[in-house]
């Protein structure tokens, strides 16, 4: 089991507690210990995986944020959660913002970059060099950049109930319904202030069949089987 350690954070309205793990931080259900932890590990698993296998700039993300006419891309990534969208794309060249407001999650994300910097890898290292942490609230950290700063695009993956099917991911979603929870008006808002905040586009990820965030109908969209992304252009009402 993994040990807690005296710098062990816990979110008074949950159960779930950050503790130190063969070397890394994980987040643990200390209610129901048979679930696992959950962590960020950008040098393995699924980010190793869609790195050397998600097919490049062909792939319906590199699409949505504009990759097949632009290269270089500055994108803050707006609901960074365990920072796998972020990951893809400063792996495809991108320099990513991510911007976390919850302090158990984004103290995940800190581990995880430090982990994959510590690897050896120089191209992961290269990755992760593109890759910037910030702990906020988007919205109210959108509203603190000059119009030199902002971003060409703001990506956004809202909590969404039931995306997808696996048993993993259905932990990792409780876990974050618990920490954050699910905020139907603040996503109008926040919607709002990423149109107004890039220079470029806004794209949001949605499960395929889920309607339009906030009801907010999008410029295009980039299709998927399971799950699609909304493009909204830029708005400065």
């Amino acid at each position: 089991m993994p040990r807690s350690t005296s710098a062990t954070h816990t979110d008074t309205r949950s159960r779930y507690q950050l503790q130190e793990y063969e070397g890394r931080l994980v987040l643990c259900d200390t209610e129901d210990p048979q679930t696992g932890p959950v962590y960020v590990d950008f040098a393995a698993g699924r980010a190793q995986h869609r790195r050397q296998f998600g097919g490049g700039r062909g792939q319906a993300i590199a699409r949505a944020v504009g990759l097949n006419k632009r290269t270089g891309l500055h994108i803050v990534d707006g609901t960074a959660g365990l920072g796998r969208e972020a990951f893809v794309l400063a792996s495809l060249g991108c320099h990513v913002t991510l911007v976390e407001r919850n302090p158990l999650i984004y103290a995940l994300l800190a581990d995880g970059l430090q982990q994959a910097a510590l690897t050896g890898d120089p191209e992961l290292a290269a990755i992760i060099a593109r890759m910037q942490l910030v702990q906020a609230d988007t919205g109210s950290w959108l509203a603190t950049l000059a119009p030199t700063e902002w971003p060409e695009v703001i990506y956004l993956d809202p909590m969404f109930p039931k995306r997808h099917k696996t048993a993993l991911v259905q932990k990792e979603m409780r876990f974050f319904h618990e920490l954050a929870g699910a905020d139907p008006e603040g996503e109008a808002t926040l919607l709002h202030s990423a149109r107004r905040h890039c220079h470029y586009r806004t794209v949001v990820k949605r499960p395929v069949q889920a309607p339009a965030l906030a009801h907010y109908q999008p410029a295009f969209v980039i299709p998927g089987k399971i799950i699609r992304y909304d493009v909204y252009l830029p708005s400065r009402h």
